[in-house]
């Protein structure tokens, strides 16, 4: 049978991870070099982790691979922006032309579960060789001067090498997984999953079009918000439910985004009585109350953010912050809106929340859902 696995080419790693090197501060080696020295303390911090919390850091293997996935990018980012290439500097460390990684460690290598204290020591000596080459940039000594560049990079390669091995980690798998991460987050073209329920009994399927008026009323000198779709009140009248108000009664907006851009939310499910009661076995996972609480759960948690953020008002694909979005990512980890990107949850926040802005301006709106072209919108209601 002819085998189809190829190794990850050096070239090829650095290729596809340059492509989301976004370039924001013109190409100054000063943005790859704070993330080469914050990633090598990330790995650090890993270690001091799993020395504090032995037996419940369950994380730790996992962890490793991704921040040294990490470390990768960044040297491959501050090797390019000095005119240097990913595969000349890991060559000249190795003595070699190498053009694989699967070439730079042995091919079996024993598997920890805890940090050695020859690892600990050796990304010591990673972060030491990653504060030198920070020196040399303040000093000046790097500035349109390859060799000085590729003097430093290359004792940090070595020295990455070496950790990684001791970890007991290839540097291939950190590579592919590194690229699998940045193209979750930025991908090379933006192609919509499809939808969560496309195998579904078309009457439980989520609305593919669906236009909803939602408006505020006094009554008996309180104020809520409801909604109304195709002239029926729906769902419940709604308050903010805290002790300051910050108009939250406006929130199922974010659950409409949900349904425009991720084809998912149980709590809409519910709301519209769109359960898939033809496959008891979704039903009670995907769409029962747990799930419904997961989604109320992490979309109280994103507004705690926002809030903190200026309801992420100016920002664009791109711009909210990584971490947030790996948060959520765990948040709704076990239920199937955890497949999709992190772009696309990005999208689908960034939706929510633009709605949401205009219906706390004009306090009333037509929110327009279309599933079909990933969209949520508003307009103004007399």
């Amino acid at each position: 049978m002819k085998d189809d696995f190829a190794p990850l080419s050096i070239m090829d790693y650095a290729e596809q991870a340059l492509t989301t090197d976004q370039r924001s501060d013109a190409g100054s080696l000063t943005f790859p070099l704070l993330g080469l020295f914050g990633e090598t303390g990330s790995l650090l911090s890993e270690v001091k982790k799993k020395h504090r919390d032995r037996a419940s850091y369950i994380g730790y293997a996992a962890a490793v691979v991704d921040e040294l996935g990490d470390v990768l990018w960044y040297l491959t980012a501050v090797a390019a922006r000095g005119g240097l290439t990913l595969q000349e500097i890991i060559s000249k460390s190795f003595g070699q032309e190498v053009a694989s990684f699967a070439a730079l460690q042995p091919p079996i290598m024993p598997q920890t579960g805890s940090p050695s204290s020859t690892f600990e020591q050796t990304l010591l000596q990673l972060a030491g060789e990653v504060g030198l080459l920070i020196i040399d940039q303040e000093a000046g000594r790097l500035k349109d001067n390859q060799s000085a560049l590729a003097g430093r990079l290359i004792p940090i390669t070595r020295t990455l090498i070496k950790a990684a091995t001791e970890a007991g980690v290839t540097l291939e798998a950190a590579a592919i997984k590194n690229l699998s991460k940045i193209f979750d987050r930025w991908p090379k073209e933006r192609v919509y999953p499809t939808a969560l329920d496309a195998e579904a009994v078309e009457e439980e399927q989520l609305p593919r079009t669906l236009s909803v008026e939602v408006f505020e009323r006094e009554v008996g000198g309180k104020t809520y918000v409801f909604q109304r779709c195709n002239g029926i009140n729906i769902g419940d009248r709604l308050t903010d439910n805290a002790m300051t108000p910050d108009d939250y009664r406006f929130h199922d907006v974010f659950h409409y985004g949900y349904v425009a851009v991720l084809s998912w939310s149980p709590v809409i499910r519910g709301l519209f009585r769109l359960k898939r009661k033809s496959d008891p076995k979704i039903d009670d996972a995907q769409d029962s109350a747990r799930a419904m609480l997961i989604e109320e759960g992490v979309t109280t948690w994103i507004f705690g953010q926002a809030v903190n953020l200026n309801l992420f008002e100016g920002m664009a694909a791109g711009d909210l912050p990584f971490d947030l979005l790996k948060h959520v990512r765990q948040f709704v980890s076990g239920y199937e809106v955890e497949s999709r990107p992190l772009w696309v949850w990005e999208e689908a926040i960034l939706t929510g929340y633009a709605a949401f802005r205009f219906l706390r301006e004009h306090r009333r709106g037509l929110v327009k859902i279309d599933m079909n072209r990933h969209t949520l919108t508003v307009e103004k209601l007399p």
